[in-house]
């Protein structure tokens, strides 16, 4: 099996098409609305050959401070292998089986491979993958008011410093651009874009990158955080940590 070259949609912005090689995906982040059990994501081939592929959702979770993702059984995509003519535009849907609002955000992945067409047959099995693209799928909470809620910790752990953060609100948070000050009184861009999601309930670890004998800070200390938030921006502070 060749292996996949993973395309994250999510490094895009929220409102723009995403397009590598020949196949444009509109729109990049997919939502539900409380109760809503239908949606779809248009697939348009530019190139002058057909696409094949399949189309696979995955429920989408975070252990240990990383994400994990499992074959979804609530939602489902139709149809789940593709055939995109040249210059054409194909619709995938997906369906939710349980639409009924939940306390907590559901959160998906679309997996999107682009496959050669000789395995297109028998794309549920081992075949060769030539690009795959993963789009976010959030299923809203029964909340229309629902908002996420950080906390920050900067903790060295076997010598790196990492960033860990919890996100007990009901809903995702999205993290873009951010910037840390250390204790020295030094500014450090920890993202120019996207540094990635923390899922409602969740907590998400990211490596700091700074040279190895930096002390940022002693423990106890909250060191000022600057982020950008669901494309708001965010002032906060991260407690120190060791561990």
């Amino acid at each position: 099996m060749l292996r996949p070259v993973f395309l994250f949609l999510a490094l895009l912005p929220a409102l723009a098409p995403a397009t590598a090689a020949n196949l444009q995906i509109s729109p990049v982040s997919i939502q539900f609305r409380a109760g809503q059990g239908a949606a779809g994501i248009n697939l348009q081939n530019y190139g002058d050959t057909p696409l094949y592929g399949q189309v696979r959702v995955y429920a989408w979770d975070q252990r240990n401070g990383e994400d994990v993702l499992t074959p979804a059984g609530d939602v489902v995509a139709s149809p789940p292998v593709m055939e995109i003519a040249a210059r054409s535009t194909q619709t995938i849907r997906l369906v939710r089986r349980n639409g009924a609002p939940a306390a907590l955000e559901q959160t998906y992945r679309i997996l999107i491979d682009e496959i050669p067409r000789n395995d297109a047959a028998g794309a549920s099995t081992g075949v060769a993958i030539r690009l795959q693209y993963s789009v976010p799928v959030f299923a809203l909470p029964a909340d229309d008011k629902a908002a996420p809620r950080l906390d920050w910790t900067l903790l060295r752990k076997n010598g790196a410093w990492l960033l860990r953060v919890r996100n007990d609100g009901q809903l995702h948070a999205q993290i873009g651009a951010t910037t840390l000050k250390g204790a020295d009184g030094k500014e450090r861009e920890l993202s120019k874009g996207l540094l990635g999601y923390v899922l409602p309930g969740k907590v998400r670890e990211w490596r700091v990158a700074v040279d190895a004998g930096v002390d940022l800070g002693a423990p106890g200390a909250a060191l000022p955080i600057r982020a950008n938030i669901n494309a708001q921006p965010l002032d906060a502070s991260a407690t120190v940590a060791r561990e």
